[in-house]
């Protein structure tokens, strides 16, 4: 783990933050500058650089922030309205924290 690594602290409850939800693998909590109405983070608790670090052995753990992500839109009451889900790939492409990390957005009334 990273030191520098914000979402690593966030992680390891060294940066108080309310988790929406935890298990042995992820942790989910708002964004705390929020694009959207309902703005979390899907944060897998093993430290991966970005899109371009994944290795063939973390196919289950993308899959599984999918899976979650179903169910936080669900629990955030925006799977029937709609949401966006998005992954930010180095600097140009607007990532910020370099940790892996999945957004989900919506609640948008349109």
């Amino acid at each position: 783990m990273p030191e520098e690594c914000l979402f690593c602290r966030i992680v390891n409850k060294a940066v108080e933050t309310r988790f929406l939800y935890e298990d042995d693998t992820y942790v989910v909590f708002k964004d705390i500058n929020p694009a959207a109405p309902v703005h979390l983070l899907l944060v897998p608790r093993v430290h991966i650089r970005s899109i371009n670090d994944l290795l063939p052995d973390h196919e289950s753990l993308v899959g599984g922030l999918f899976s979650l992500a179903a169910k936080m839109a669900k629990e955030q009451g925006v799977d029937k309205s709609g949401y966006k889900l998005l992954f930010n790939v180095e600097r140009g492409g607007g990532q910020m924290v370099f940790h892996l990390h999945l957004h989900l957005m919506g609640g948008w009334q349109r």
